[in-house]
């Protein structure tokens, strides 16, 4: 289940209050809108806890061994350029951008959009939600995004200035126009 509750103008949610609503609700997963709304999420149940373990797997360990970039889980916020902190359920960041983070900005939410995100859709998920929030990992900065519903065994293909492509049934997807070497096998995530 995704509530989002709009906080202004009654309260303006600050990083330090949002860090304790975080903190202090670990059986929950938040994220910020834009515009200062509070997303609340409940935790997956256990057929997209595995779907999403096979993704975050695959992509760490293709980034570990190409060693050109950074590989983040669904427990990772980001603090895009305006002003939400999203948690994409796998992302990565070439290396460059993580080198130019001090390591003060690596310990918090990293203060950037990623270069790759993937949204895997639960059951308790709306594809109008992740389908917007597909769009501003584009505005801001994004270059690709996968979008992938086990459910239509559909993903939604998202590239900065390009329409979006839409695959039925695939076995796998290549990201190596943006990481040279990577291709996700589907089996196991967006079939069982």
């Amino acid at each position: 289940m995704v509530v989002t509750i709009n906080l202004r103008p009654t309260l303006e949610l600050t990083d330090d209050q949002f860090e304790q609503i975080c903190h202090h609700n670990r059986d929950l997963k938040f994220e910020r809108t834009a515009r200062g709304g509070l997303v609340i999420m409940s935790l997956t149940g256990g057929e997209t806890g595995r779907r999403n373990i096979k993704l975050s797997a695959r992509l760490e360990n293709w980034s570990d061994q190409a060693q050109r970039g950074v590989a983040f889980d669904s427990s990772t916020g980001f603090r895009l350029p305006n002003g939400a902190i999203r948690s994409p359920d796998a992302a990565w960041i070439s290396q460059s951008r993580w080198d130019a983070l001090t390591p003060e900005q690596r310990q918090k939410w990293v203060p950037l959009c990623p270069d790759f995100v993937v949204e895997l859709k639960s059951p308790s998920d709306e594809i109008e939600d992740l389908r917007l929030k597909m769009q501003e990992y584009l505005e801001n900065g994004c270059q690709l995004g996968w979008l992938i519903d086990p459910e239509t065994q559909t993903v939604e293909i998202y590239r900065a200035d390009q329409p979006i492509d839409v695959l039925n049934q695939p076995t796998e997807l290549s990201a190596t126009e943006l990481m040279p070497g990577f291709v996700l096998n589907l089996a196991g995530v967006l079939t069982v």
